[in-house]
């Protein structure tokens, strides 16, 4: 099973593919999809979702993860990512892939056993679950790999219990 992970942000989008086969998770690729900041809020996500359809297109992809935004304080930074995140969504479904959203703290918790573990932490453990020699760079990069394998863990566990795949997770758009 090949699983895209996708970390969304407003400018910056990490992306992480990784193949899955009989429990082992190899890392295919890992990078980041850059908008100016220059550029008005709705060509940002323009060129991010256009940058997101080659990605998916290039790695075809049995699912994507997509990590969902972290409300705060700041209500309208989590409205901004929110849109990122939803053009991540129609990357994938407009491809017929199916999409799966996880919060931080789901991601942390599947990813490193604690569901407030630091963002170090994090980045620690996707390096030795993937076997790598050095942690990713840049951190959404990272992020994004950590969903994946989040999902991958989440697949793991279904096929445990008998499920097909993770209902909750899963979102049509």
């Amino acid at each position: 099973m090949r699983v895209m992970g996708i970390d969304p942000g407003t400018v910056v989008v990490g992306y992480g593919v990784i193949d899955s086969d009989a429990g082992r998770e190899t890392m295919i690729a890992y990078g980041v999809l850059t908008a100016s900041v220059k550029e008005k809020p709705a060509q940002r996500l323009s060129i991010l979702y256009k940058s997101l359809e080659k990605i998916v297109l290039k790695f075809k992809p049995d699912a994507v993860a997509v990590e969902t935004p972290f409300v705060s304080q700041n209500v309208s930074s989590a409205l901004a990512i929110g849109r990122a995140q939803a053009v991540a969504l129609l990357a994938a479904t407009n491809r017929g892939i199916p999409t799966f959203e996880y919060s931080p703290a789901q991601v942390k918790q599947r990813v490193a056993s604690y569901g407030a573990s630091s963002k170090e932490q994090i980045q620690q453990m996707v390096k030795m679950q993937l076997g790598l020699s050095e942690i990713p760079k840049p951190s959404d990069a990272a992020d994004a790999l950590a969903v994946a394998l989040c999902h991958l863990s989440e697949v793991h566990v279904s096929g445990l219990l008998g499920e097909q795949t993770p209902k909750r997770k899963r979102r049509s758009v």
